[in-house]
C-alpha cells in the first residue's frame, strides 16, 4: 500500500528514524550492531581528540595538558586503561556486557585514543606534532572509521540511503504538488 493510501485511512506514515530502525532490525545481527558502535565510536574519539589537542596546542581552548607531577599524561595512556577495563569485561564472560552498545563505545574510543599516537608509541619519542606523517596518518584514520562502519553492514545502509532518498522525494513532490 501507498504512503498516500495509507494516510487517507487514517494510518500515519512512520518517520524518518523509525524506518532506520525498522532495517536495523532487518538487516543487523547484534554482533554487527557492536561493530557499528565501535567504528562509529572510533572516529567519533578521534576526531574529537584531533580537535582538542590542536585547541590545546593552538591556545584556543581554556584548558590545557593533563599533567602529574610535571609529567604529561597522553591520551594513549587513558586509551590502555579503557582497553584493559574492556578486556577484564571480555575475560569475565558476561553475556549482557559482553555485546552492550557502552562496551563496544568504549572499546572504539580506547582504540582512537591509542591509534592517534601510534608513531609516539611506535618510536617511543614525541613526534606527534612533526610533519613525518602526521596528515597520511589523520587521514587514513578517518577513512578507517568511515570504511570500517560502512562495510560492517553494506545492506543496512543502502536501506537507510533508500528510504531517506524516497522520503526527500516525497516531500519535495508534496512541497511542490499544485494543491498548495
Amino acid at each position: 500500500m501507498s504512503g498516500d493510501a495509507s494516510r487517507q485511512r487514517g494510518r500515519p506514515r512512520p518517520g524518518l528514524i523509525a524506518r532506520w530502525h525498522q532495517s536495523a532490525d532487518r538487516h543487523l545481527t547484534p554482533t554487527k550492531r557492536s561493530l557499528i558502535v565501535t567504528w562509529i565510536s572510533f572516529g567519533v574519539t578521534w576526531g574529537t581528540v584531533r580537535v582538542i589537542t590542536h585547541g590545546i596546542r593552538g591556545g584556543w581552548l581554556p584548558w590545557g595538558n593533563i599533567t602529574a607531577a610535571g609529567r604529561h599524561f597522553h591520551h594513549y595512556n587513558f586509551g590502555i586503561g579503557t582497553l584493559v577495563g574492556i578486556g577484564l569485561i571480555a575475560v569475565r564472560g558476561d553475556e549482557r556486557a559482553v555485546g552492550h552498545p557502552a562496551v563496544a563505545a568504549a572499546y572504539g574510543s580506547g582504540t582512537a585514543l591509542i591509534a592517534d599516537e601510534f608513531a609516539l608509541l611506535l618510536d617511543l619519542q614525541d613526534v606527534y606534532w612533526t610533519k613525518q606523517g602526521r596528515l597520511s596518518v589523520d587521514v587514513s584514520l578517518g577513512i578507517l572509521s568511515a570504511l570500517g562502519a560502512y562495510l560492517t553492514a553494506v545492506p543496512f545502509w543502502h536501506e537507510c540511503a533508500r528510504v531517506t532518498r524516497h522520503r526527500l522525494v516525497s516531500a519535495t513532490q508534496r512541497d511542490l504538488s499544485p494543491g498548495r
